[in-house]
């Protein structure tokens, strides 16, 4: 297995994140050192705080993918973000601490075969830790991690929510999550590093190109002790860790922005142009119809 390793840049002149900011935010007060367990907590606690969502591509507002503007939205205001913003986020704090991280880039094959040929359009994060190598991912919008995941094929790995497997095909590796009896495949990847510059490109066509699921539809996923909460194709959805799952169609734009503040913490930027906006896009004629 590849050891190569492309880390982000620290020392002198690299980007600083504020710590005490960040750990504020998810409610985190352990110690702060690039320990297993210090991983596996932030891991837990970043997912339950800082929702996943797609708020500025949907409201044609840009994304920026600069540390400070990152910051600013995901730590000192009550948004979240998607992959690129999350796991950018998270990568600049573990560094901090003293863990060696780099960036990869994955497939998605939600919904897909598992050999379907998409785009390198996911950011995760790879980090060595004792001579091995684990996955870190807290932007994958309904099924993201809430346990990073060693990098050992064929082993089962529980997590506070689903138990979750790395499957090893022709030399990429497959993230798959259990949900009831079944296993579902969530992206490929391989060790091959990605830079700022990758996802940079990555970042600017899902978030502006016409036909980009970001663009057109509206998404959010928050993580809770004892479930998932998402949106999408005008529902809101409860999945609680027991299996039952609730579902709530979502009459109008006002009850959305409703939902997303008091369910997923999301402070919406402007109602008056996102609930115009949800009427363009129709983002709820599916849930209506």
């Amino acid at each position: 297995m590849s050891k190569t390793v492309a880390p982000r840049r620290s020392g002198p002149g690299a980007p600083t994140v504020d710590l005490d900011a960040y750990f504020a935010r998810i409610g985190y007060e352990g110690p702060r050192a690039p320990t297993m367990e210090v991983l596996r907590e932030l891991h837990r606690l970043h997912p339950a705080a800082i929702p996943f969502e797609n708020l500025d591509p949907f409201l044609g507002r840009p994304v920026s993918l600069e540390l400070p503007a990152v910051e600013d939205k995901l730590v000192r205001r009550r948004r979240g973000g998607y992959c690129y913003e999350q796991n950018l986020l998270f990568s600049h704090v573990l560094t901090s601490l003293g863990f060696e991280i780099s960036g990869l880039a994955a497939r998605v094959l939600w919904g897909q075969s598992a050999d379907a040929m998409t785009a390198r359009s996911h950011h995760l994060l790879r980090v060595d830790f004792d001579s091995e190598i684990w996955i870190a991912d807290v932007g994958f919008g309904g099924l993201t991690q809430t346990a990073p995941l060693i990098l050992q094929p064929g082993l089962e790995q529980v997590t506070s929510h689903e138990p979750f497997r790395i499957l090893e095909r022709n030399g990429h590796f497959h993230i798959e999550a259990r949900l009831g009896d079944e296993w579902r495949v969530l992206y490929r990847f391989d060790l091959a590093a990605a830079f700022d510059v990758d996802y940079s490109v990555s970042n600017w066509f899902i978030s502006t190109h016409p036909a980009s699921h970001f663009v057109t539809g509206l998404i959010a996923a928050k993580v809770a002790p004892d479930a998932r909460y998402a949106i999408g194709g005008g529902r809101f959805t409860i999945h609680h860790t027991t299996g039952q799952t609730e579902r709530q169609t979502i009459g109008s734009p006002a009850e959305l922005a409703d939902i997303l503040d008091s369910r997923f913490d999301i402070e919406v930027p402007d109602r008056t142009d996102f609930e115009a906006m949800v009427k363009a896009k129709h983002v709820l004629v599916e849930a209506a119809a």
